[in-house]
């Protein structure tokens, strides 16, 4: 049929996005000392934690990354105030936490950078919705909603690695997977002359995957929220360093979330469960003097762990109030661990083990907060009060002879527990009317606290010659602190300082408390070159502390960034440890910084700077095994091949630099890796 005016267009159907289901950042967070990582700094590193030591004074225990670290070395700390290998900081994922239920390390090749939209790290004690774990601060992931990448690579010593990450929709509901691999012959780290047949290669081979669903709950009456359900599962196996050590972990986790963002003048909420199973095992041995053979000295063959948890939270904003904006949340979180150690030891004679041993145990913490802000004019008020009560139960440590299974120690831990009180106060004034556009000022109060874990409590461990024995005694360690900071930002020119006290009481510290050689109580016989520590709530550490940042944008092509930590942090180890007053925490540089340059030098080439410095560290509480200073560049090239892939290649310890992680007692140094090159493409969409 013919028509005098053209038919109607088709119907447009509006584009349908579901995306995980979490809260949007609190209004509250603007008055804290908050690092926010993009995807473009995520994009160029092959490890979390690698992303993360871009931020000085942010580092795992030991001075390396989860390339080389042993897990338990791989718990993180910020600010340089007194690392530990069971981390002083809370990570978590989307809200789920992603410390280890046994250790509280972060087993970093569980989350692939590629699959995160960005990073929140959150220096000072999380008080809030934070909770238990958040001692020097809280380091956010955000998964990615959309889109999707993929990157391969290849790199010195066996090195190769494909990650990444895609989302779809089918119908109403949202897909995401993302996944690791990465594989590495590795290097060895006792170089030169002191190294011996016994060193070999810290070789690796890891792997994870991850799948998560969101969807809308329209249907069910609740318009506006939705439910996010992840699964993911993980695991790396590496070797050690030495002839007959290696290492294993692995674990799987669930979670399930619903909620919905607060409206203007509206209520938000979430709900949150997540289980948490985890294994590791870990073989170590004792060194000859000469570093020709080793002899195995523990078998840790299996360590199965749990972790579960619960949280809530209610969150109402308000657009009139008092002249300004309201927003306040309520809610209360709840984390339940047990696990336990399965290990043999005991080889005087390097014939075979001649003991066997378990130990392990349960611990809680839960709690209810409220927290809010107030935002008027120029200023910004928040403020968060938090009630926590810890438990540790049924803890046990048993030892048998493994040709008789006679017991040799039956040991049952007292049950302990307790209550906390933390919170946190914070203010941020706009000083544009003073001072001009781009200025401004803030300053904060807090205190949090942190359980031990259940390896501290329960497991001994042995590295090299050195021993380090349990404590189930051990109290939660505390901390309070302020700080006060002046920013500006504008015009493509940014800075920020920071100054800020932390004291950290009943700190969590391994104390020397013998030399080898010799026998032991409990702890057996510790050969030459070798200590003997305990984990002991060891008096206070103190620290004041600077903290600097900057970026300029001088060009369209051209942007820097640097950034300046100082820590000035000292322990007074009271009637528990006396020997330590006036030292150093273990691990922790007093200076350290980064710096980085971008350039476009063609519309498809990009050339990038990193450098880090770090000034001397002690490897040990008595302060007597010095890490000399240590400064590294890494260089990178981008070539954009078209709008969605891109050519990489890089190059970690351009100058080859020695960069001293650990020293034994006789003063043989391992290092962290040599000059690497690597090289890669990067498919996105």
């Amino acid at each position: 049929m013919f028509q005098d005016t053209p038919p109607a267009p088709p119907a447009q159907l509006s584009e349908i996005t579901v995306t995980a289901a979490r809260l949007p950042p609190a209004a509250a967070d603007a008055a804290f000392s908050v690092v926010r990582l993009d995807e473009r700094v995520l994009e160029r590193s092959a490890r979390l934690d690698e992303v993360l030591r871009t931020v000085p004074a942010v580092s795992l225990f030991r001075r390396t990354s989860s390339l080389a670290a042993n897990p338990t070395t791989q718990g993180i700390s910020l600010r340089a105030i007194a690392p530990s290998g069971a981390g002083r900081t809370l990570v978590t994922l989307d809200g789920v936490p992603l410390n280890d239920p046994f250790g509280g390390w972060v087993i970093w090749s569980q989350v692939a950078p590629e699959s995160l939209e960005r990073v929140d790290i959150v220096r000072g004690a999380g008080a809030g919705p934070y909770g238990a774990g958040a001692l020097t601060g809280t380091i956010g992931l955000t998964e990615r909603d959309g889109g999707g990448v993929l990157d391969l690579s290849v790199g010195e010593r066996g090195g190769a690695r494909a990650a990444g990450s895609g989302s779809t929709m089918l119908g109403p509901v949202g897909v995401t997977l993302s996944g690791l691999y990465e594989t590495s012959d590795g290097y060895t780290p006792v170089r030169g002359s002191a190294a011996g047949a016994a060193d070999t290669p810290l070789d690796l081979d890891s792997r994870s995957a991850a799948l998560r669903v969101d969807a809308p709950l329209d249907g069910l009456n609740l318009e506006g929220a939705n439910l996010s359900q992840r699964a993911a599962t993980w695991e790396e196996d590496r070797g050690s360093g030495l002839l007959n050590t290696r290492s294993n972990a692995s674990g799987h986790s669930l979670s399930a979330t619903a909620a919905k963002a607060p409206p203007v003048d509206g209520y938000g909420w979430r709900l949150q469960a997540w289980r948490i199973e985890s294994d590791f095992a870990n073989s170590s041995a004792s060194v000859a003097a000469d570093r020709s053979t080793t002899t195995p000295a523990n078998d840790q063959y299996k360590t199965p762990a749990t972790g579960w948890g619960l949280n809530a939270a209610l969150r109402r904003r308000v657009s009139e109030f008092a002249g300004g904006r309201l927003e306040w949340e309520v809610g209360a979180d709840a984390r339940f661990n047990e696990g336990e150690t399965n290990e043999f030891f005991n080889n005087p004679t390097g014939a075979g083990f001649a003991r066997g041993r378990r130990a392990g145990g349960e611990t809680s913490v839960a709690g209810g907060y409220v927290d809010g802000s107030w935002t008027g004019g120029d200023w910004l008020v928040a403020g968060g009060l938090r009630y926590d009560q810890w438990r540790n139960e049924a803890g046990f440590r048993y030892e048998y002879t493994l040709a008789t299974g006679a017991p040799i120690l039956d040991e049952t831990a007292e049950d302990r527990s307790g209550e906390v009180f933390s919170a946190r106060l914070a203010a941020r004034r706009d000083l544009s009317s003073l001072l001009g556009a781009g200025y401004a000022w803030r300053a904060a109060a807090y205190s949090g606290f942190r359980p031990a874990t259940l390896n501290e409590l329960h497991r001994p461990f042995r590295v090299g010659n050195d021993i380090t024995e349990a404590n189930s005694a051990l109290e939660p360690e505390t901390l309070r602190g302020i700080e006060t900071g002046l920013a500006y930002d504008r015009d493509g020119i940014a800075w920020g300082a920071t100054v800020f006290w932390n004291e950290i009481e009943d700190a969590i510290v391994n104390v020397t408390i013998g030399e080898g050689p010799g026998t032991f109580p409990r702890a057996g016989f510790v050969p030459a070159g070798g200590v003997l520590r305990q984990r002991q709530n060891a008096g206070t550490i103190e620290a004041w502390g600077v903290e600097l940042n900057g970026s300029v944008q001088a060009t369209e092509a051209l942007s820097l960034n640097a950034a300046l930590s100082w820590t000035d942090a000292e322990v007074d180890g009271g009637t528990a440890a006396p020997q330590l007053t006036g030292l150093r925490p273990a691990q922790a540089p007093e200076w350290s910084a980064t710096a980085g340059l971008d350039w476009r030098a063609m519309e498809r080439l990009t050339l990038g700077l990193a450098a880090r410095y770090e000034s001397a560290r002690f490897d040990d509480d008595l302060n007597s095994r010095s890490l000399e200073a240590a400064v590294t560049l890494d260089a990178r090239a981008e070539w954009a091949a078209s709008e969605r892939v891109m050519l990489w290649a890089a190059v970690d310890n351009v100058f080859d630099e020695d960069v001293e992680v650990s020293l034994t007692g006789t003063d043989v140094a391992g290092y962290a890796p040599p000059r690497t090159l690597r090289a890669g493409l990067r498919f996105s969409y």
